[in-house]
């Protein structure tokens, strides 16, 4: 990782700052020279993390509530500045076949993974066509491209997730804004997740630094080779 630069960046917002890949996002973001505006609902860990990051600011908002949502935004670019990068962390996920499914975990799955990322490309990508520079990145994940049987709340919303993104892309791309989905195809190592696999040696696991580490990379490609898509997996991975 990087030694932290004393250069000003700009802003970074990131939703769905959790202990894993959101926390790991602005750390690494940080040690870019970027001032990083964290949005998550725990208020103790937003708190833990402004101790710990450098130039670090928590907003505590639910993304799946629309108008909180769109309200901390505006408070984030009033406060901090227009984001010159948007991260879309925020995930919720519930497992179960189409027979099985509740259909209210399924809207409230596609309020925060697809709704949100609407939301937040509305408000922040104008600033950016303006500026003529930013961008709009999305943590995703295999399930964009395949509906396994279990899956039926969760992949309908990040494949919404990734074509959404590409509609963006080839709008705002044109304008100078970068838009980019990472799709994680991993098991995260996380204090959960182990609990869940923890028979699986350290190489089963995606390390959120990783994660990090390639987000930051797409993030500042050449406008003359800009990835949409990366798709990542640890080495050992049946894909």
């Amino acid at each position: 990782m990087n030694a932290t630069t004393t250069e000003d960046a700009g802003v970074c917002l990131i939703t769905g700052v959790g202990p894993g890949t959101g926390a790991a996002l602005a750390r690494r973001f940080a040690t870019g020279g970027y001032r990083i505006a964290m949005i998550a609902r725990d208020q103790e860990r937003l708190d833990a993390l402004e101790k710990e990051i450098p130039n670090s600011r928590g907003f505590v908002c639910d993304v799946a509530d629309a108008d909180g949502f769109k309200a901390t935004l505006a408070k984030v670019k009033s406060e901090m500045g227009a984001p010159k990068i948007a991260i879309h962390n925020a995930v919720r996920g519930t497992f179960a076949t189409f027979l099985e499914l509740d259909p209210k975990d399924f809207e409230l799955n596609f309020q925060i993974n697809a709704m949100g990322f609407l939301h937040l490309a509305q408000t922040v990508v104008p600033d950016m066509i303006d500026a003529g520079e930013g961008v709009l990145l999305m943590t995703g994940n295999t399930s964009a491209y395949r509906g396994k049987p279990r899956f039926a709340g969760f992949a309908p919303t990040k494949a919404a997730q990734r074509i959404l993104a590409e509609s963006i892309a080839r709008d705002a791309g044109p304008k100078g804004v970068h838009v980019a989905f990472v799709a994680i195809d991993a098991v995260i190592d996380l204090p959960w997740t182990r609990k869940m696999f923890g028979e699986e040696s350290d190489d089963f696991y995606c390390q959120p630094a990783d994660i990090a580490d390639e987000c930051y990379r797409v993030a500042h490609q050449a406008k003359s080779a800009w990835s949409f898509e990366s798709v990542i997996r640890p080495f050992g991975e049946v894909w």
